[in-house]
């Protein structure tokens, strides 16, 4: 297998405004779960390897159970999930595969329901970072 670029190194200020919108997200009212969960999520969906070995041991370390972890990639028929995480698992769903459809006007009423317009935004922007994080680790076949 050939190398690929390493971003961080050719790019240092693309990186850099990356990590400062990781800092902002650590600034959110989402939960360390809800951000572990979002991050999983997506990361499953994009089949990047790298980060859902990372955010498993995260979620692991910070309390969530392994079922639930386990049973997030068929999150629609589990009981694991409460309503709150429902509505945050569609829209991740949703935003990760926008191509298909969109965000659907149920899903975005659910999120705003759940969880009022700003946290909403914070959801949508910590989705947005983790599927950018993914298409980093993927296009440049980062490894553990």
């Amino acid at each position: 297998m050939n190398n690929r670029i390493d971003i961080a190194k050719i790019q240092p200020k693309a990186l850099n405004a990356m990590l400062g919108i990781e800092n902002y997200l650590s600034t959110t009212d989402l939960s360390a779960q809800q951000k572990e969960l979002i991050k999983l999520r997506a990361s499953m969906i994009n089949q990047c390897a790298y980060c859902i070995e990372m955010h498993s041991k995260e979620a692991l370390k910070i309390g969530i159970e392994q079922q639930k972890i386990f049973a997030l990639s068929a999150w629609k028929e589990s009981p694991r999930f409460d309503q709150q995480e429902q509505a945050l698992l569609q829209l991740v769903d949703e935003m990760t595969l926008i191509h298909q459809a969109g965000v659907s006007e149920p899903t975005y009423h659910a999120c705003i329901e759940q969880f009022g317009e700003q946290q909403t935004a914070e959801v949508m922007m910590q989705i947005i970072m983790i599927n950018a994080w993914n298409r980093f680790a993927l296009a440049t076949k980062m490894h553990r």
